[in-house]
């Protein structure tokens, strides 16, 4: 059993909803990052979605580009990554997911890629701008290292075409909220409810929802229905307030503690 499907079973026996935070990797720095990792853990987060600095994130609002700016200016690439996940994997069993784009895994070479990642600790693999239909190359490579691919799915997405890909899901599925990038609005849960319950009917793994979860209330309303929230922006811009902080952690291991706080002892 991965660590991704270990850690869900234990969530689904105690009648508890995932917590996934999303950082940017790099942002402030690598060495800060390895710290909010631990901290995150500790704080109550269940699995880690690890963003992968771009020069062109499109999916992403204002608030994540930044990040993903800050984090290329400092000279963060995916080799430092990897190295990274390599050196927090001795201190921490929390499932890491890496969050980009399909070029830089292109360019360090698919096959490498997934077994570089393998051995670092990585756990799964997102990337947001590779349609189902072209990850051909990339899904054998991630299968074979024994990593998860995880599919993300959107209100647009045809019926038929979320059934199929719902059956084939790995991980777990990440269900983007509402169209348009990140962190530019805010949730409506009642609007993506039974979306999100039909979803579930198709699938085998948990579904997470994400895409305008701010704040502790966002996350315990989407926990009635949905198996985990993603939570991004909103703790990227505690990030980017409290970098040069002492504050800094301690500010993220609050936030992170009461989103928690919402997801335990929750039925759906």
């Amino acid at each position: 059993m991965s660590r991704i499907d270990d850690v869900f079973k234990k969530l689904q026996e105690r009648g508890d909803k995932a917590l996934i935070p999303f950082i940017t990797a790099g942002d402030p720095d690598l060495p800060t990052t390895a710290e909010l990792i631990k901290v995150l853990a500790d704080a109550g987060a269940d699995l880690i979605e690890l963003g992968v600095p771009f020069s062109d994130p499109m999916a992403d609002g204002p608030t994540i580009q930044a990040a993903s700016e800050r984090a290329l200016a400092g000279g963060t690439t995916l080799v430092k990554i990897l190295e990274l996940v390599a050196a927090v994997r001795r201190e921490t069993s929390i499932p890491l997911v890496l969050m980009g784009y399909y070029n830089p895994v292109f360019r360090y070479g698919a096959e490498r890629f997934a077994q570089d990642a393998a051995r670092a600790g990585v756990d799964a693999l997102l990337l947001v701008d590779l349609p189902p239909e072209e990850v051909g190359e990339i899904s054998a490579a991630v299968q074979a290292a024994g990593l998860a691919l995880i599919t993300l799915l959107a209100p647009t997405t045809p019926r038929e075409r979320m059934r199929q890909l719902a059956a084939a899901a790995q991980g777990y599925i990440y269900y983007v909220s509402m169209t348009g990038v990140t962190g530019a609005q805010k949730i409506s849960p009642a609007d993506i409810r039974a979306a999100v319950e039909e979803l579930k009917t198709m699938t085998a793994v948990p579904v997470g929802v994400g895409f305008g979860i701010t704040t502790a209330e966002d996350a315990a309303s989407v926990g009635e229905f949905a198996d985990g929230v993603v939570v991004g922006s909103a703790l990227v811009r505690i990030i980017e307030t409290y970098a040069q902080s002492t504050e800094l952690l301690p500010r993220v291991a609050e936030f992170t503690s009461n989103l928690k706080q919402g997801l335990v002892n929750r039925t759906a």
